[in-house]
């Protein structure tokens, strides 16, 4: 509530400063009420409220609606009672007189225009009964409360809605400068290990050259998520996804593309996540289904979306065991292949039979750009 604290010391000073007039002006006028000992009774409790709760004006934390409907029953009180007071309406001013306009700028404050204007509407009605002729003198003074109060509740919630972006703008440029600096710390470490690992892999040969590929996967992977950055729409480039799956096919030796003959174009970003949630796929066909298992890439080029089917010959995946997975942290059906494509407006679904392989087919609007 920074923007607003400048306020809510200036409504501080307000009330201290309308108390004193409000006195000031019993004072002169003392002689002139019929019950000035009502009066004074007031004003007295009037004191000792404003002084009281001086520090609860002073932070808008700490004005509960509880303390503003008692400070609006104050105001509304004590210009009623102003008939008691001056029954044969002798003194003009109420016995608050302005300093009840500081409870509607509270109240309008806290709560914002709507909440301000209906404080405002309810003071001006004390107001006109108090005045008993409804003079355009009476009538004026409650219009321009009401316009008051709406005015600075509008600005508070205008300044209240714009420190919330700013505070937004600064936490993502905080965002991007940690990923600046993980992206310079992870280049400078893990991605050059991992790239020395292929490398040594791919010589060694045998186990070590599917550790080899394995690094090379997750080096590839790694750098795109520490260096990809969403692209503006209007200069969002397109990637062939069949041009990419046909790169992720050649890396298996039991792996089949099936697509058309035509390129699948998708935004360059979505091409990518679809790519990489196949890769995932495709891993877990390694890992569950053995070295020995085929698995075949079937890309459909749909009017309004870009369909890749997985499947398998391996052993099937048994009944609820993705759910069990989830339960117990393993993520990568959920993160690594339906997270990527929830992000992107599409989905993916699971269908296999116990040894008769699995399938997963995942898909991707044509509009996703994310």
């Amino acid at each position: 509530m920074s923007v607003e604290r400048p306020l809510w010391r200036a409504l501080t000073g307000y009330r201290l400063l309308t108390l004193s007039y409000a006195l000031g002006l019993f004072l002169l006028a003392h002689d002139d009420y019929g019950r000035p000992l009502v009066g004074a009774g007031y004003l007295v409790t009037l004191t000792l409220w404003t002084l009281l709760t001086t520090p609860l004006v002073a932070s808008g934390e700490r004005c509960t609606p509880r303390f503003l409907a008692v400070d609006m029953t104050m105001a509304v009180g004590g210009t009623l009672l102003t008939l008691v007071a001056d029954p044969d309406a002798t003194v003009r001013p109420t016995l608050p007189s302005i300093w009840v306009a500081g409870s509607v700028l509270a109240v309008a404050l806290r709560g914002g225009w709507l909440w301000g204007g209906a404080a405002a509407v309810v003071m001006g009605a004390a107001n006109l009964v108090e005045d008993g002729r409804y003079s355009g003198a009476a009538l004026h003074n409650a219009v321009l409360v009401c316009v008051a109060a709406v005015a600075i509740g509008y600005v508070v919630e205008v300044a209240r809605a714009s420190e919330r972006l700013l505070a937004r703008a600064l936490r993502i440029e905080a965002a991007t400068r940690e990923r600046e600096r993980l992206a310079r710390d992870i280049h400078d470490g893990v991605l050059q290990v991992l790239a020395m690992v292929q490398r040594r892999g791919t010589a060694l040969g045998g186990e070590a050259a599917e550790l080899g590929r394995l690094a090379g996967e997750q080096e590839r992977a790694l750098r795109t998520l520490v260096t990809d950055a969403p692209q503006p729409r209007a200069t969002a480039s397109r990637e062939d996804v069949g041009a990419l799956l046909a790169a992720v096919a050649g890396r298996g030796e039991r792996v089949t593309l099936v697509g058309p003959g035509t390129p699948v174009e998708l935004p360059a970003r979505a091409a990518r996540e679809l790519t990489a949630a196949v890769e995932a796929a495709l891993d877990n066909v390694r890992r569950h289904a053995g070295p020995a298992a085929n698995a075949w890439i079937l890309l459909e080029d749909e009017p309004d979306a870009v369909l890749v089917t997985v499947r398998d010959d391996g052993p099937g995946i048994p009944p609820g065991r993705l759910a069990v997975a989830a339960a117990e942290g393993r993520l990568g059906v959920a993160q690594s292949i339906r997270g990527r494509l929830r992000d992107l407006g599409g989905g993916a679904e699971w269908g296999s039979v116990p040894g008769q392989g699995t399938e997963v087919e995942m898909r991707v609007p044509k509009g996703a750009d994310r």
